[in-house]
Protein backbone atom coordinates (compact mmCIF):
# COMPACT_ATOMS: atom_id res chain seq x y z
CA UNK A 1 0.00 0.00 0.00
CA UNK A 2 1.28 3.50 -0.81
CA UNK A 3 2.22 5.88 2.32
CA UNK A 4 0.86 8.96 2.05
CA UNK A 5 2.93 11.90 3.03
CA UNK A 6 1.71 15.14 4.81
CA UNK A 7 3.87 18.37 4.83
CA UNK A 8 1.97 20.05 7.18
CA UNK A 9 3.66 23.62 6.46
CA UNK A 10 3.02 23.15 2.81
CA UNK A 11 -0.68 21.94 4.04
CA UNK A 12 -0.88 25.00 6.24
CA UNK A 13 0.31 27.56 3.53
CA UNK A 14 -2.17 26.14 0.98
CA UNK A 15 -5.17 26.80 3.19
CA UNK A 16 -3.84 30.32 4.10
CA UNK A 17 -3.82 30.88 0.53
CA UNK A 18 -7.74 29.62 0.03
CA UNK A 19 -8.74 31.99 3.26
CA UNK A 20 -7.43 34.77 1.34
CA UNK A 21 -9.03 33.89 -1.64
CA UNK A 22 -11.44 30.78 -1.49
CA UNK A 23 -12.79 30.64 -5.32
CA UNK A 24 -9.15 29.20 -6.11
CA UNK A 25 -9.89 25.91 -4.76
CA UNK A 26 -13.28 25.83 -7.15
CA UNK A 27 -10.75 26.92 -9.90
CA UNK A 28 -8.30 24.18 -9.44
CA UNK A 29 -11.37 21.24 -8.98
CA UNK A 30 -12.72 22.85 -12.46
CA UNK A 31 -9.32 22.62 -14.05
CA UNK A 32 -8.96 18.73 -12.64
CA UNK A 33 -12.46 18.07 -13.81
CA UNK A 34 -11.53 19.08 -17.35
CA UNK A 35 -8.40 17.16 -17.74
CA UNK A 36 -10.16 13.91 -16.00
CA UNK A 37 -12.72 14.31 -18.44
CA UNK A 38 -10.37 15.34 -21.56
CA UNK A 39 -8.53 12.08 -21.05
CA UNK A 40 -11.79 10.07 -20.71
CA UNK A 41 -12.99 11.17 -23.66
CA UNK A 42 -9.69 10.31 -25.31
CA UNK A 43 -9.76 6.72 -23.63
CA UNK A 44 -12.72 6.10 -25.55
CA UNK A 45 -11.99 7.70 -28.78
CA UNK A 46 -8.78 5.25 -28.52
CA UNK A 47 -10.96 2.32 -27.51
CA UNK A 48 -13.29 2.78 -30.21
CA UNK A 49 -10.84 2.72 -32.82
CA UNK A 50 -9.72 -0.29 -30.98
CA UNK A 51 -12.93 -1.71 -32.02
CA UNK A 52 -12.68 0.04 -35.59
CA UNK A 53 -9.10 -1.83 -36.48
CA UNK A 54 -9.82 -5.03 -34.84
CA UNK A 55 -7.16 -5.23 -32.72
CA UNK A 56 -4.92 -3.93 -29.89
CA UNK A 57 -2.01 -1.46 -30.12
CA UNK A 58 0.42 -3.59 -30.17
CA UNK A 59 -1.31 -6.60 -31.61
CA UNK A 60 0.22 -7.83 -35.46
CA UNK A 61 -2.10 -6.35 -37.95
CA UNK A 62 -4.26 -8.54 -40.09
CA UNK A 63 -4.94 -5.91 -42.70
CA UNK A 64 -3.11 -2.92 -44.28
CA UNK A 65 -4.61 -0.13 -42.18
CA UNK A 66 -3.64 0.89 -38.44
CA UNK A 67 -2.82 3.32 -35.87
CA UNK A 68 -1.04 6.35 -37.20
CA UNK A 69 -1.12 8.55 -34.50
CA UNK A 70 -3.48 11.13 -33.78
CA UNK A 71 -4.35 14.98 -33.22
CA UNK A 72 -5.18 17.55 -30.45
CA UNK A 73 -8.30 19.03 -30.04
CA UNK A 74 -10.39 21.32 -27.85
CA UNK A 75 -14.28 20.84 -27.55
CA UNK A 76 -16.64 22.61 -24.98
CA UNK A 77 -19.21 20.52 -22.40
CA UNK A 78 -21.72 22.18 -20.70
CA UNK A 79 -21.07 22.95 -17.01
CA UNK A 80 -17.20 21.51 -17.36
CA UNK A 81 -15.90 24.03 -19.76
CA UNK A 82 -13.63 23.40 -22.75
CA UNK A 83 -11.34 19.93 -22.62
CA UNK A 84 -8.44 18.96 -24.51
CA UNK A 85 -8.66 16.09 -26.19
CA UNK A 86 -6.46 12.92 -28.26
CA UNK A 87 -8.33 12.33 -31.47
CA UNK A 88 -6.55 9.17 -32.71
CA UNK A 89 -6.14 8.25 -36.74
CA UNK A 90 -5.79 5.18 -38.90
CA UNK A 91 -3.47 5.15 -41.82
CA UNK A 92 -6.45 4.97 -44.09
CA UNK A 93 -7.68 7.72 -43.19
CA UNK A 94 -11.64 6.31 -42.92
CA UNK A 95 -12.01 6.14 -39.22
CA UNK A 96 -14.51 8.77 -37.90
CA UNK A 97 -14.84 8.95 -34.49
CA UNK A 98 -18.92 9.04 -32.84
CA UNK A 99 -17.98 10.19 -29.30
CA UNK A 100 -17.64 13.87 -30.51
CA UNK A 101 -18.76 15.85 -33.32
CA UNK A 102 -16.18 16.32 -36.55
CA UNK A 103 -17.97 19.77 -36.85
CA UNK A 104 -18.93 20.82 -34.04
CA UNK A 105 -16.52 23.01 -31.07
CA UNK A 106 -19.15 22.61 -28.18
CA UNK A 107 -22.03 20.12 -28.00
CA UNK A 108 -25.45 20.68 -28.37
CA UNK A 109 -26.86 21.53 -25.38
CA UNK A 110 -24.82 25.01 -25.36
CA UNK A 111 -26.31 25.94 -28.58
CA UNK A 112 -29.86 25.40 -27.16
CA UNK A 113 -29.11 27.38 -24.35
CA UNK A 114 -27.20 30.06 -26.50
CA UNK A 115 -30.51 29.85 -28.75
CA UNK A 116 -32.84 30.81 -25.71
CA UNK A 117 -31.04 33.24 -24.22
CA UNK A 118 -30.91 35.40 -27.87
CA UNK A 119 -34.80 34.85 -27.78
CA UNK A 120 -34.71 36.82 -24.59
CA UNK A 121 -33.55 39.77 -26.42
CA UNK A 122 -30.00 39.39 -25.59
CA UNK A 123 -27.93 40.39 -28.97
CA UNK A 124 -25.30 38.38 -30.22
CA UNK A 125 -22.24 40.39 -29.89
CA UNK A 126 -23.86 40.69 -26.05
CA UNK A 127 -23.80 36.89 -25.81
CA UNK A 128 -20.49 36.80 -27.33
CA UNK A 129 -19.12 38.72 -24.55
CA UNK A 130 -20.71 36.82 -21.67
CA UNK A 131 -20.35 33.43 -22.25
CA UNK A 132 -16.85 32.83 -20.88
CA UNK A 133 -18.92 33.04 -17.65
CA UNK A 134 -21.60 30.65 -19.39
CA UNK A 135 -19.52 27.86 -21.01
CA UNK A 136 -16.01 28.37 -19.55
CA UNK A 137 -14.77 29.75 -22.49
CA UNK A 138 -15.33 32.47 -24.97
CA UNK A 139 -17.37 32.12 -27.79
CA UNK A 140 -16.67 34.29 -31.02
CA UNK A 141 -19.44 36.68 -32.79
CA UNK A 142 -19.38 34.30 -35.19
CA UNK A 143 -19.97 31.26 -33.17
CA UNK A 144 -22.62 32.92 -31.42
CA UNK A 145 -24.38 33.77 -34.49
CA UNK A 146 -24.33 30.24 -36.18
CA UNK A 147 -25.84 28.57 -32.99
CA UNK A 148 -28.58 31.26 -33.77
CA UNK A 149 -28.91 30.40 -37.63
CA UNK A 150 -30.10 26.68 -36.20
CA UNK A 151 -32.81 28.37 -34.30
CA UNK A 152 -33.37 30.04 -37.31
CA UNK A 153 -33.51 27.52 -39.88
CA UNK A 154 -35.83 25.13 -37.22
CA UNK A 155 -38.06 27.76 -37.29
CA UNK A 156 -38.47 28.28 -41.19
CA UNK A 157 -38.55 24.16 -41.17
CA UNK A 158 -41.64 24.47 -38.67
CA UNK A 159 -43.43 27.58 -40.97
CA UNK A 160 -42.92 25.52 -43.91
CA UNK A 161 -44.31 21.67 -42.58
CA UNK A 162 -46.58 19.64 -44.31
CA UNK A 163 -50.20 20.43 -42.57
CA UNK A 164 -52.34 18.53 -45.14
CA UNK A 165 -53.13 15.78 -42.54
CA UNK A 166 -54.63 18.01 -39.89
CA UNK A 167 -58.34 18.17 -40.34
CA UNK A 168 -58.57 21.85 -38.89
CA UNK A 169 -62.84 22.56 -38.02
CA UNK A 170 -62.03 25.87 -37.22
CA UNK A 171 -59.41 28.65 -38.01
CA UNK A 172 -58.55 32.21 -35.69
CA UNK A 173 -56.86 34.71 -37.23
CA UNK A 174 -55.26 37.14 -34.86
CA UNK A 175 -52.56 39.84 -34.20
CA UNK A 176 -49.90 39.45 -31.63
CA UNK A 177 -47.72 42.17 -30.48
CA UNK A 178 -43.91 40.85 -30.76
CA UNK A 179 -40.76 42.69 -28.90
CA UNK A 180 -38.13 42.32 -31.59
CA UNK A 181 -34.67 43.81 -31.89
CA UNK A 182 -34.39 45.03 -35.20
CA UNK A 183 -30.47 47.08 -36.47
CA UNK A 184 -29.58 47.07 -32.73
CA UNK A 185 -33.56 48.32 -30.98
CA UNK A 186 -36.14 46.50 -29.80
CA UNK A 187 -39.10 47.21 -31.77
CA UNK A 188 -43.15 45.96 -31.20
CA UNK A 189 -43.54 44.37 -34.47
CA UNK A 190 -47.41 42.95 -34.89
CA UNK A 191 -47.40 39.17 -35.81
CA UNK A 192 -50.20 37.27 -37.69
CA UNK A 193 -51.00 34.42 -35.73
CA UNK A 194 -53.37 31.21 -37.35
CA UNK A 195 -54.77 28.89 -35.20
CA UNK A 196 -56.67 25.94 -36.15
CA UNK A 197 -59.05 23.67 -33.60
CA UNK A 198 -59.21 19.87 -35.20
CA UNK A 199 -61.79 17.40 -35.44
CA UNK A 200 -61.25 16.49 -31.58
CA UNK A 201 -60.82 20.05 -30.08
CA UNK A 202 -56.88 20.49 -30.45
CA UNK A 203 -55.47 23.83 -31.13
CA UNK A 204 -53.00 23.81 -33.26
CA UNK A 205 -51.10 26.74 -34.02
CA UNK A 206 -50.63 26.71 -37.82
CA UNK A 207 -48.22 29.61 -38.55
CA UNK A 208 -47.05 33.00 -37.78
CA UNK A 209 -46.14 36.33 -40.15
CA UNK A 210 -45.28 39.17 -39.21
Amino acid sequence: MMELKVNVPEVRSYINEIVKAPGKIFDVVRYNVQESVGKYLSYLMESELTFYLGRERYERPGSINYRNGGYSRRFTLKGIGEIELNVPRDRAGKFKTSIIPKSKQYEDRIREDLSLIFLSGVSTRTLSLITTRLVGRKLSHAEVSKANQSLTEGIEKWRNRDLSQERIKYLFLDGVIFNMRIDGKIEKVPVLAAIGVTGTNHKLVLGLQS
